[in-house]
This record gives C-alpha cells, structure tokens and sequence, in this order.
C-alpha cells in the first residue's frame, strides 16, 4: 500500500456502564490495554500517523497508545456531541493532506489489520468512502448496511428502519475510511438535526453520495468487530482473544491437550514442538523454545525456557527466570531473577531468587536461597554439577563451588570451594528411652484435664 493514511482512533470514552476508576480503553485484553491493540493492528496495516481523540486519563491512553514506529499525537473531546463530532475534533491532523482517512475505535481491540488494509484497497481502487460492516447473529439494534448495485446507499439506524430494511443482517461496525482529500469538507456537512441532537458519523455516507463519491462496505467477522461497554463483554472479548491465538499457536505446532485452559499473554512466544499442560497462565514476557514442556498448573511470567526443559507441575516462574537447555523445574517451585543451567534440576518445593545455578546441578526439595535481608536483596552462585541436599538454607551473598556437596538440612553462610563438603546444622544427639518418658508426661497430661472436666 503506497497510499499514504492518517489513522483517527476514538478513544474518548467515559467508563461509565464499566463502572471504572480509569478509562475504557484502558483496560487490558491479554495482559496489553484495549487501545494498544487497536495501534498495533493500524501500525500492521502500514499506518505511521494517528491521531487519538481522548477524554477521561488523557495522558495514561496516549502514553498507552504511543506505540513504535509510529507517530501519534492527542487532541481532546471536551464535549460529546457523537462520532461525527469526535472526529472533526483531529479537523487539525486531517488538514494536513492524507490519501486516506481511517476511523477505528480504541475499544475495538480484535481488528485485525487486514480488515484495514481491505478497506484501504476499496479506496485505492476508486471508492471514496469504504465502510466496514459484519453479518450479525441477531442485528437488533445495529445500524443496517444497505446496498444496491454494488454501492452502499445508506445506513439505517434501527428506529428509523422499516420492517423490511430490519430484515438485512449486514450491521455496521462504525469503521470506515474516508477519501483524505475531500474528508475535511464532508465531515463539516455533518449537523446535528436528528432527534438526539448528535453529528452522526453515518451521515458521510449520503454526503458523500450527493457530491458525487462512490461509498462502497466490506465485510469483516462478527467477532473481530465487537466492542467493549461492559466487564461482561470484556470478558468475551479476553476469551475471543485467547481462542484465536491459541488456535494461531497449535497451527505454528505447538502442543495444547486442553487450549480451552491455557491463557496467554499479548507477547508469549511459543515455538513448535512445544508441549503444554492444562490450566498453564503466561503474564507477560515469556519465551519458551522448542521441545520444552509446560506441565499443569504452572505460573509463568518474564521468564524464558530453553529448548528440552521442563516446567511444573505447579510451579511458578517469576521475572528474570531463565533456564537452559534440558534444565527441570519441578512442582511447587518458584524461580526468581535465577539462571538455571543446562541439565540443573530444582525439583520439589524449592524457592531459587537472585541466583545462578550451573549446568547439572541438583537441587534437593526444600532448599531456599535467602536472597533478601529485610533491606537489600543478595545473589547466591552455585557452580556446575554441584549437589545441595534436602532442606538447606543458602544465606546469600554465597558461592558454592563446582562440584560441592552440601549436607541436608544445612545453613550455609559462607562460602563453599569446589568439590568441598559443607555441614552447617547442629550435631545429632540420640536420647535412649526419651521418647517413651516425653510421650507418657504427655499422656498423663491429657488424662487430668480429662478428668477435671
């Protein structure tokens, strides 16, 4: 697309029927917020310039919005006067003289840039306005697309239609793009002569027909032009989002025995021959490579995993956690800002933070690294094919060398050379007979309060 294209995303909305402290289009949809979606798929579609028309958080949504590789301004909707209205508010951005003007909105974060880009051609093939619209499963309430000889005549609102005209299921989605040169001029002509008092962005379509500009629709799924008012259709829309990148996932060959049960971040990297269990959650910046399995119940976040490594199950990688080639973190562990080295395991119920474990290491069950002094937190380094037993306490900053044995249930608090053996517990005692002593107290103990009662 050589066409040159000003992208004006609405993004004004008030939160209201979300009944939030921030605005709409801040709420996120896999971990990113709704209008960083609507930008990444603009900026897909060869978009370089858009202009935000905001209102509430005017700062937080175009900081949001902001994204690379694009340049994006703000203007603000003090009033709202409808769509029409909310465009001529970027009248500034427009002027400057684009072949295409685009309308999306900033809380119709499903678009995808290829519903874009086919608008865009209709434009580049000689249409001056290109609506998008989608066929909808029950159309009550929609504004109907209607068509005759190829050319979109109107858009009628549905308490305007007739019974015949409630009968078309093409809907608009209030996407459209608009011929850059003569948008400025058409959207001025908009009033507000309707019984809402409102400027209608729908109102171009028959401007543009009375001057003379060819107005044709395309059509998009249902699904992908959905938008966001409500908690409840947030929460569709996070499902929607999450079954097509699953879906985009096991098509690249990533294993999933139950997708339904798996949630993704906007930005987790998954590559073929991956296995995952069910109920797995990634939050945002994880990469897990080839052959890797991710076993049931596992919390990833900011972490990457090496070809062959295993995860879980129940276990949680926070961010900084990094494991190499073959490596195993097993169930109800938690990594923290660690490397685990090629081959290293780390079990069963073991805390690794700020911490570097060599290649081949093993990690007995109950071994924490206690990385934090109540002020400032500490690095522990264990060396390669080292061996810390059951149940020890690694007091950092610590070093265990290459090849070091540490004993269970042991306290270490200074260094260990290579292939050293440390003990850092107290000396077993054996008491003959102790038991049953202790054990009878007790009993008679418990008999007395018994009969006091």
């Amino acid at each position: 697309m050589t066409r040159t294209c000003l992208a004006v995303i609405l993004a004004a909305g008030d939160s209201t029927r979300m009944k939030s402290s921030m605005s709409k289009v801040l709420h996120p949809i896999a971990g990113l917020p709704m209008i960083a979606h609507v930008m990444t798929a603009v900026r897909a579609a060869g978009m370089r310039d858009a202009v935000l028309v905001v209102g509430r958080d005017a700062d937080k949504v175009t900081k949001a919005g902001s994204i690379a590789e694009m340049t994006v301004s703000s203007v603000l909707q003090t009033e709202r006067r409808g769509t029409g209205h909310a465009v001529l508010t970027a009248r500034d951005s427009i002027a400057t003289g684009y072949d295409d003007v685009l309308v999306t909105y900033g809380d119709v974060p499903l678009v995808r840039p290829e519903t874009f880009l086919a608008a865009r051609a209709k434009l580049a093939e000689g249409a001056d306005v290109a609506v998008i619209g989608f066929h909808a499963a029950n159309p009550f309430g929609y504004g109907r697309l209607l068509v005759k000889d190829g050319e979109l005549v109107a858009i009628r609102e549905e308490k305007d239609a007739t019974d015949e005209e409630r009968k078309v299921t093409w809907c608009n989605s209030g996407l459209m793009v608009i011929n850059g040169v003569r948008a400025l001029s058409w959207l001025e002509k908009i009033d507000n002569k309707n019984a809402k008092g409102e400027f209608y962005l729908t109102d171009i379509v028959e401007i543009a027909r009375a001057e003379g500009g060819r107005v044709v629709a395309i059509d998009a799924p249902e699904a992908e032009l959905a938008g966001c008012n409500t908690r409840a259709e947030l929460a569709a829309l996070e499902a929607s989002w999450q079954t097509r990148r699953r879906h985009e996932l096991m098509l690249t060959g990533v294993s999933m025995i139950a997708p339904e049960t798996v949630y993704l971040a906007h930005d987790t990297v998954l590559l073929p021959d991956v296995l995952i269990e069910p109920n797995v959650v990634f939050g945002p910046g994880v990469t897990v490579e080839t052959g890797a399995v991710i076993h049931a119940f596992s919390h990833l976040e900011g972490a990457h995993v090496a070809s062959g490594a295993t995860v879980g199950p129940f276990a949680r990688l926070r961010p900084g956690a990094n494991l190499g080639e073959g490596a195993k973190v097993g169930n109800f562990c938690e990594v923290k800002k660690a490397e685990i080295g090629a081959g290293a395991k780390v079990n069963h119920l073991t805390y690794i933070g700020d911490a570097f474990v060599g290649a081949g290491t093993n990690i007995g069950a109950g071994t924490i690294t206690c990385n934090y002094d109540g002020v400032n937190k500490h690095e522990t380094r264990i060396g390669e094919n080292a061996f810390i037993g059951s149940n020890s306490a690694l007091v950092a900053p610590v070093a265990i060398g290459n090849g070091a044995y540490v004993a269970s249930g042991s306290v270490i608090t200074e260094n260990v050379p290579d292939d050293a053996l440390a003990f850092g517990r107290a000396r077993q005692e054996v008491k003959p007979e102790r038991a049953k002593v202790v054990r009878e107290r007790a009993l008679a103990l418990k008999a007395s309060k018994k009969a006091e009662r």
